[in-house]
């Protein structure tokens, strides 16, 4: 998958796109690590009840330019996309994930579009 400008997930009601403000410190400080190329990953485990526990998975990598990036959730093993948002016992794993993607906005890594709302 290549690195996009504005990303919708399958299901979720929001784009997501990265902030004109994102600072390289800011990533770090959210828990992305620095890829062999040089790009910035993320992955956070969406179980509500134990961050080790294996579920699903979202993924996030942002381009070492700041010129794009990637967004998936996937199985446990990381192979598989997976749409949360269809399925209502997965509500604590969508609640997760609009946790993460706060955070992800509030701390000028993404912008969100607020239509959804």
């Amino acid at each position: 998958m290549a690195f996009s400008k504005e990303v919708k997930l399958t299901g979720d009601k929001h784009n997501y796109a990265i902030s004109p403000a994102i600072k390289r410190y800011a990533l770090t400080d959210v828990g992305f690590i620095v890829t062999k190329a040089g790009n910035f990953a993320l992955e956070r485990s969406l179980s509500g009840s134990s961050p080790y526990e294996k579920g699903y998975k979202l993924k996030v990598t942002v381009a070492k330019d700041f010129s794009g990036f990637k967004l998936a959730i996937t199985t446990a093993n990381g192979l598989q996309s997976v749409n949360i948002f269809n399925d209502p016992s997965k509500s604590d794993n969508v609640t997760q994930y609009n946790f993460i993607m706060d955070n992800l906005v509030s701390r000028d890594i993404l912008v969100r579009d607020d239509q959804g709302k």
